[in-house]
């Protein structure tokens, strides 16, 4: 009788666990697909980096004014290599499902994205509507 107890239990114990052991992970296709992306993301930041050095200079100019003819280069110089470094990791590492789930390893994603932030930023305040962050603008 204790035999057929103890059976009972694990065999409600197991009807009750399968649902829970048979979800689908990910399908190939797609681990596949993100790998794709990340490594193409990878070499694309690493052939764009050098766009780093005037894309700084003229956002550093724009936002800071005069002195940013001198910082926005040397940030331009930094990002360039920044750029360029984690390009070549993405590209290198790009199996590797980190940071995230094949996420970019640095924001923005591209070079060419994030021109206008500021911009808006400066636009919304000027408006007197709240900024991105849900505060009052400056």
């Amino acid at each position: 009788m204790r035999a057929f107890a103890l059976l009972l239990a694990l065999a409600l114990v197991l009807s009750v666990s399968a649902p829970v052991l048979a979800q689908d992970g990910p399908k190939p296709e797609f681990i596949v697909e993100k790998m794709a992306y990340k490594f193409v993301r990878g070499v694309t930041n690493v052939a764009t980096a050098i766009v780093e050095l005037p894309k700084q200079s003229y956002l550093s100019v724009r936002d800071r004014g005069a002195v940013g003819y001198v910082v926005g280069p040397l940030k331009g110089v930094g990002m360039t290599v920044y750029r360029g470094f984690m390009g070549a990791a993405e590209a290198i590492f790009f199996p590797v499902p980190q940071p995230g789930y094949y996420d970019p390893m640095i924001e923005p994603e591209y070079v060419w994205m994030g021109w206008d932030e500021a911009r808006d930023d400066r636009l919304r305040s000027a408006a007197g509507k709240p900024d991105a962050s849900g505060g009052e603008g400056k």
